[in-house]
Parts: structure tokens; sequence; C-alpha cells
């Protein structure tokens, strides 16, 4: 059962957030400093050290919830939708995949995977025309 208020489950979200976001920046400021800024434009070194990251750290997190679950529902909120979710949404796509996946809906599964890629730079490429006539 959820006992978390409607309050406290949006701060804890926020919470979370705000750091993933600043986690986010500084791991793509490290790694400039590390690569170097030829490197970062070459190459997305920081989105994909986020995401692959993010997909461990959110796999770490879903097998331990589902291990101990003990006050889950605030550690998913914080840890999973808030500080994960701040840091890369693609752990959360992933998971999502993954649990497709794992019930036996290789079908649903697949679509999610090819709609949300083709939607997201549809959705993306529109953007950027839209911003270029305007």
């Amino acid at each position: 059962m959820n006992t978390t208020s409607p309050f406290a489950a949006s701060a804890l979200v926020f919470a979370g957030g705000g750091m993933g976001a600043v986690l986010r920046h500084q791991m793509g400021r490290g790694l400039t400093g590390w690569l170097g800024p030829a490197a970062m434009t070459a190459f997305p070194w920081a989105t994909l050290a986020v995401n692959v990251s993010g997909n461990l750290a959110m796999g770490l997190l879903a097998g331990w919830l589902a291990k101990y679950g003990a006050g889950g529902e605030h550690w998913r909120l914080f840890l999973g939708v808030g500080l994960l979710g701040g840091f890369t949404t693609f752990s959360a796509f992933s998971l999502e995949l993954m649990l497709l996946i794992e019930r036996g809906q290789a079908g649903t599964a697949f679509a999610y995977a090819a709609v949300s890629v083709l939607a997201g730079l549809s959705g993306l490429y529109l953007g950027l025309i839209a911003m270029r006539l305007a």
C-alpha cells in the first residue's frame, strides 16, 4: 500500500530530479575536461556515459527494490523517478522495455522501442524545422 502523500512524493521526485540534472551536467563537464572539447564534439561521449551508467544504476535499483523492497516507494520515487529521471530518461525507457520483454511481450517491446525512437526523432525534427521557419 502506498502511504506516500502526493506532496511528499512530489518533493522526493523534485529533490532527486535536481540532483540528477546536476550530476548529468557535471558528467559532461568532467568528460570534456578529461577528453577535451574536440573529442566531445566528434562523438556524444557524455550522453553515452550518462545513458550507460544510468541504465546500470536503474538495473541495480530495480533489482534491489524487487529483492528487498523495504521503504521501496520512497527510494523508487527519489532515486528512480527523480535522480535517474533527471540524470537520464533513457534508464526509464530501458527498464520499461526490459519489463515488457521479461513478461513475454516481445512484440509490444519491439513496437515500443521502434515508436519511441522514430516518434522521438520525428518530434525533434519537426521542432527544429518549426523554429528554422519561424
